[in-house]
């Protein structure tokens, strides 16, 4: 059974409602990236980080997957699958995906700030500010911010180097680490960009589906499951 790897980004959650950061109206024209994206915003001021999160928590309470995230859940159906998201909310799990590698966190988790430990579940419940947890540590979001380490990175390139397909969907393969994964793959796979933007320049051979997510991997589940 062919190896497909999903590496996606805020694209394929902007049909579900979720906002993004760099497009026009995203969060970064109302917050600054320093602020509520970089450990060094969460050492300056941890009570708006905390606000900012549990926002995004209650916006994903009422966002739903949509087609895009679904049809890569049915390709596991016909093909082995890996999902590699930059995407912090849970629409990949609630759309069926069963292997995922989250590189920058989860929304719907909380850890200590003393080195990510004592993680749990919490759902969309907010944060409340000054909570501690069992090691006695403040309560903050499970997300991997500016300035801190990407945990996961190498079982995402584990998983890059051993697929038969990469599939880039809703990334603009500008933040790195991540924006490196896709150079990890082997000389002979098939490699697709789902994106109605143009994306940076690819020194690979590449498809291009310049469709937004939802009709750009409907073509592929298509194109895909029709070569089986």
């Amino acid at each position: 059974m062919k190896k497909i790897v999903f590496l996606t980004g805020a694209g394929i959650s902007a049909e579900s409602g979720i906002s993004t950061f760099r497009d026009s109206n995203g969060l970064w024209e109302n917050y600054n990236v320093e602020d509520v994206a970089s450990i060094e915003g969460w050492d300056r001021n941890p009570e708006l980080m905390i606000q900012f999160y549990n926002a995004r928590r209650t916006e994903l309470e009422k966002a739903q997957p949509n087609q895009a995230h679904i049809l890569a859940a049915e390709l596991e159906k016909h093909f082995q699958v890996t999902v590699v998201t930059q995407n912090i909310d849970n629409l990949h799990e609630r759309a069926g995906s069963t292997n995922i590698i989250h590189l920058h966190g989860e929304l719907t988790k909380a850890c200590s700030d003393r080195g990510k430990r004592c993680v749990q579940d919490i759902g969309y419940a907010p944060i409340t500010y000054g909570t501690r947890t069992e090691d006695g540590g403040m309560m903050r979001p499970f997300i991997v911010w500016f300035g801190e380490a990407v945990p996961l990175m190498e079982d995402a390139v584990r998983e890059v180097e051993q697929a038969d397909i990469v599939v880039i969907v809703g990334t603009s393969l500008n933040v790195y680490p991540a924006a490196g994964l896709l150079y990890y793959a082997k000389n002979n796979a098939e490699i697709y960009v789902i994106d109605p933007k143009d994306v940076q320049p690819i020194s690979r051979r590449v498809t291009f589906i310049k469709e937004k997510a939802t009709v750009g991997m409907k073509q592929l589940f298509d194109k895909l499951t029709a070569e089986k």
